[in-house]
């Protein structure tokens, strides 16, 4: 009889996970793309962000696919990391719904009477669709029915034997049961990998009276700890973005463990206390739903003070070698204070971003034409770049004279100009195949000799020597009127088929993008060679 208890138990499990995934695939792809909507545009208040999580999280009944999403914010630039922990912590609160459906619904549900006709119906939408919104409902009706009908099957794995998992012989024994039900949970977490499969697990216990009610709070937390098990191992060989966020969801989980578990006879207390207060029934199942949300609330309350540290603790850990190099070298807090000194700390950085961006511009111009390129940090210049017009806020909050208003407004000028350059970079590289197809030939000679004299003002724009040379108006000429015959010959060599359309388009895109780099470059050297010449002349010292 055991044997066939515990086997029935292993296909429950197994049934509820093959529900929760079709049900959160199926909510997923039915939401289309509102998932990355909410979160994108309601994360710019603590609140917000949180409250996105949680009703996110509830909506899709998956707290990864929110915690995925979240991270590919973080990455793209869309969301900051401090407003990315906000949608984190509301996940972990939204992903207790779980909970509260297998208490409240999962617990009374006549299997045959409901779902197996939601599996029917699920099915058959899914099949009148399969690539419709519609499908996809079906899909997670299909899970939803599939979640119930396995949990059916744990409970009759236990009433077959109560000795399934033997997790009945740790009750009784005071701390060391406490403990012990921490680490099942855990444990049960980590071979199940999902916190929802654990916790149906122990709601089917204690609704059956096998485990008390506190012992079954400890398997809670425990399985709420053994969540971040699966975060570490789910971001092996990932994105420092994504380290960090994995890194604030184990702290968010261990610290929310560690101080449920010391106010445990409290926090049951408070569960007693709300129960009645808002006339539940007093159902084990009911009672550990609401102890699973209170303790996550609870570790919303604890994290809110410590979010600011928990920010700058997670920035300073992982960091790539971007970064780093990424990182200003003379701008901070303390300059930022008084403008005459802000403006010259600031332009020495904008030559660190000016040879950042033209690193990364003459090595793709070097490939364009086939040859070797070195490595280059132009990947840090996005950072430093937001760096600088942070700053350049903080700055512009102080009094200053006209004259460093003057000087920072061309700096931030300048700024534009090689932003912009950056944006346009990768489109030097999008020729690269068209180029070696023409080896050989006279238009193969005219791409080469450009994409060499475009180095050659490139690099004579470098401040590799303190500051960048501006060019002369006759270099600008000579080069625009090589562009304007390279470019002819292009469109020719279009014309009358001897290169076909998609070529000439890619290497006329290259081109047009070298052309307008070395432009505003251009311009960005001529600013900041005269306020090298200017330089002396600045005054000493501003109106703070």
């Amino acid at each position: 009889m055991e044997g066939i208890g515990f086997g029935v138990l292993l296909g429950g499990v197994g049934l509820f996970l093959l529900g929760m995934a079709l049900m959160t695939d199926g909510l997923k792809m039915a939401a289309g793309p509102a998932l990355g909507a909410i979160i994108s545009s309601s994360t710019q208040t603590r609140w917000r962000g949180l409250l996105s999580g949680i009703i996110v999280t509830a909506m899709v009944q998956s707290s990864s696919a929110v915690t995925v999403a979240a991270i590919g914010f973080v990455n793209a630039g869309l969301l900051t990391l401090g407003q990315s922990l906000w949608v984190l912590f509301g996940s972990n609160v939204g992903t207790t719904m779980t909970g509260w459906l297998v208490a409240l619904v999962g617990m009374k549900i006549k299997v045959d009477a409901a779902a197996l006709p939601l599996i029917g119906l699920g099915m058959a939408l899914r099949i009148s669709g399969p690539e419709t919104r519609r499908g996809a409902i079906g899909g997670a009706l299909t899970g939803f029915g599939v979640l119930f009908l396995g949990i059916s099957f744990i409970q009759q794995g236990f009433a077959g034997s109560e000795q399934a998992l033997d997790l009945a012989s740790l009750s009784g024994r005071g701390l060391l049961s406490v403990v012990a039900f921490v680490l099942a949970g855990m444990l049960l977490t980590v071979l199940m990998q999902a916190s929802a499969a654990a916790l149906v697990v122990v709601l089917t216990l204690a609704q059956a009276g096998i485990i008390p009610l506190s012992e079954a709070a400890a398997a809670v937390i425990g399985a709420n700890i053994g969540t971040t098990v699966t975060a570490l191992l789910a971001v092996i060989g990932a994105t420092p973005n994504a380290r960090r966020a994995a890194l604030a969801h184990v702290i968010f989980n261990l610290l929310t463990g560690f101080v449920a578990l010391l106010m445990l006879p409290l926090l049951l207390a408070g569960v007693a206390h709300l129960r009645d207060a808002f006339e539940l029934e007093s159902s084990p199942a009911v009672s550990l739903a609401l102890f699973h949300t209170l303790f996550n609330l609870l570790g919303v309350a604890l994290m809110w003070p410590l979010t600011d540290r928990l920010t700058r603790f997670l920035q300073g850990r992982f960091r790539t070698r971007e970064e780093e190099v990424g990182q200003p070298q003379y701008i901070d807090h303390n300059v930022a204070s008084v403008p005459s000194l802000a403006a010259d700390a600031l332009r020495r950085e904008m030559l660190r971003l000016a040879g950042m961006t033209l690193g990364g511009v003459r090595n793709r111009t070097a490939l364009l034409a086939g040859r070797p390129a070195r490595p280059d940090d132009s990947a840090a210049q996005p950072g430093l770049s937001q760096a600088m017009r942070n700053f350049l806020t903080e700055v512009n909050r102080h009094g200053m004279s006209e004259s460093t208003a003057s000087t920072l407004a061309v700096l931030l000028r300048i700024q534009g100009y090689y932003d912009l350059c950056q944006e346009l970079a990768p489109d030097i590289t999008v020729g690269r195949e068209a180029v070696a197809t023409l080896a050989g030939s006279p238009l193969h000679d005219g791409i080469c000799a450009l994409a060499d004299h475009a180095g050659q003002l490139l690099a004579q724009f470098d401040p590799a020597g303190g500051h960048p040379q501006p060019a002369t108006a006759e270099q600008l000429a000579a080069f625009e009127a090589e562009y304007q015959a390279l470019k002819a010959a292009l469109l020719g060599a279009g014309a009358d088929g001897r290169l076909a359309m998609g070529p000439m388009d890619a290497l006329t895109r290259s081109f047009s993008a070298l052309r307008r780099i070395v432009d505003q470059v251009a311009k960005a050297a001529r600013l900041l060679d005269g306020l090298h010449r200017e330089a002396p002349a600045a005054p000493a010292s501003d109106t703070a």
